[in-house]
């Protein structure tokens, strides 16, 4: 996955308390293990108004002109702002690849469901726990001012808007070290690789009849 370092970007504001995950990614969209393709389908019974199923060109679909990621001032917008308990409901993999494939790199809110977070620090996607009325006071301000952007500083824990006001943030060091280094369980498996190779071939020596059965 990609390395998250420091990020500046625009805002875009969900001020919706307890989004599940089915309406982060509707069911339908599920049939899929492709982690392909997703983007387009993110919170797709508020961004379209008719009913998405997979295979349907999108392009062409109406479009809901009241949902917050169809207005013009919040195109391509990389952070998104929310509230509480996002991402509850089930624990799909799915609404973390939606969310990255839709363009979004970090996400900040009061408090995310715990399946959900870790899924979504293991697809590279930071997820920043701020209190309430910190919260409040970001989306007050991205509402006075359509189009704010926020800098993200990973090393520093910090967020900071285009006045000046910094918020601190509380991280894992195990989760900022992964998100630093672009490393998901793949890749600190990765990391061994020479040990896990001679493992391999000290076991073969050992019990050579595994030989058709194991690749080193």
């Amino acid at each position: 996955m990609d390395k998250f370092d420091t990020l500046t970007g625009l805002v875009a504001p969900l001020d919706r308390d307890n989004v599940d995950t089915d309406a982060i990614i509707p069911k339908q969209f599920m049939k899929s293990v492709a982690r392909t393709g997703f983007g387009p389908n993110l919170f797709d019974a508020w961004r379209y108004t008719d009913i998405g199923e997979p295979g349907m060109d999108n392009t062409v679909r109406p479009l809901n002109p009241d949902f917050v990621l169809n207005q013009p001032q919040y195109q391509n917008a990389t952070i998104l702002l929310v509230r509480r308990n996002f991402g509850c409901g089930s624990s799909r993999e799915h609404a973390p690849w939606a969310i990255s494939q839709y363009g979004f790199k970090a996400l900040i809110g009061i408090s995310f469901a715990e399946i959900f977070l870790q899924n979504c620090y293991k697809n590279g996607i930071l997820a920043i726990i701020l209190a309430e009325k910190e919260i409040d006071a970001l989306f007050a301000a991205t509402a006075a001012k359509p189009g704010k952007q926020l800098t993200i500083d990973l090393p520093q824990q910090t967020v900071t808007d285009d006045t000046g006001q910094r918020y601190q943030f509380q991280i894992a060091p195990f989760i900022k070290h992964n998100l630093l280094n672009g490393l998901d369980e793949i890749g600190l498996t990765l990391q061994h690789q020479d040990a896990i190779k001679a493992f391999e071939q000290q076991r073969l020596a050992r019990c050579p009849w595994l030989a058709s059965s194991v690749v080193v």
